[in-house]
């Protein structure tokens, strides 16, 4: 079903007047429309581009963020130790570092264990 609806618009890319048929149309043509959407990606990836590099965050400042939370994941801790979460997944296991975990993927480790192995004597 079509409608006989005619709107005097005004191309929001070359200004010139035209007649839509539908209330959504922006542009008065397939060329405007096309050039519209390759400056509307352009500017996207740009965007995104400097979104990427303000974002950045410096590993100090994780460090520092990290020795103020109580409870940490396995990546923080392998962080906050500068080694790999599969070391810290052996420490767990031979008893080192006490975890807890609260579902499948889910293991926490409170910020005191991980200093207390630089206290530990043996």
């Amino acid at each position: 079903m079509s409608s006989n609806i005619r709107i005097k618009k005004k191309c929001q890319l070359c200004n010139l007047e035209f007649m839509a048929k539908t209330t959504v149309t922006k542009f008065c043509g397939d060329t405007c429309a096309k050039i519209a959407y390759k400056a509307r990606k352009r500017a996207e990836k740009i965007s995104s581009a400097t979104r990427k590099t303000t974002s950045t965050v410096n590993p100090k400042d994780k460090v520092q963020e990290l020795q103020l939370r109580e409870f940490l994941t396995i990546k923080d801790a392998a962080l906050l130790l500068g080694c790999s979460p599969k070391t810290i997944y052996r420490l767990i296991k031979i008893g080192t570092i006490k975890a807890t975990n609260l579902g499948e993927r889910l293991t926490r480790i409170k910020r005191t264990e991980v200093d207390q192995i630089f206290y530990q004597k043996n």
